[in-house]
């Protein structure tokens, strides 16, 4: 069975997320909204960051490698393409995602590689670089 997460609208550019049993606030940062949660980008990187020190942790413990901690930071950064005057809007777009993971532990290199290996075998990560099939549809009413 797959995850399913509701998205409703409270005010301004603010969003209520229910991920059962849990809920949160999604908004843009001062300015363009309120700042009162994190924006969409954060929580994409939110996703792809946990899961993969939960990833690593298990492969660890699985294999009895001496981790003591994993933590994940991401960045997000969009570019464009200036050498291309026939492209589409897509084409131009260059989407990089930068992800530094930090281990504490005692392990060797070899350790350390594959480690490196299983980090884009998280779900998520296999997820985003599938490019899924998105399905739309919607609905209207008064």
């Amino acid at each position: 069975m797959g995850n399913k997460v509701t998205v409703r609208y409270l005010e301004n550019l603010q969003h209520q997320v229910i991920a059962y049993p849990h809920s949160f606030i999604v908004d843009e940062p001062m300015g363009e909204g309120d700042g009162l949660g994190p924006n969409p980008y954060d929580l994409l990187l939110s996703a792809l960051g946990a899961c993969t020190a939960m990833t690593l942790l298990m492969y660890a413990e699985r294999k009895k490698i001496p981790i003591e901690t994993v933590s994940v930071e991401l960045d997000h950064q969009r570019t464009y393409r200036d050498d291309c005057v026939d492209c589409t809007e897509e084409e131009r777009r260059l989407e990089k995602i930068t992800r530094k993971i930090t281990i504490r532990g005692d392990i060797t290199d070899e350790q350390k590689n594959r480690l490196l290996e299983i980090a884009k075998k998280c779900p998520v990560h296999r997820t985003i670089m599938s490019k899924p099939a998105i399905e739309d549809s919607i609905e209207v009413f008064d």
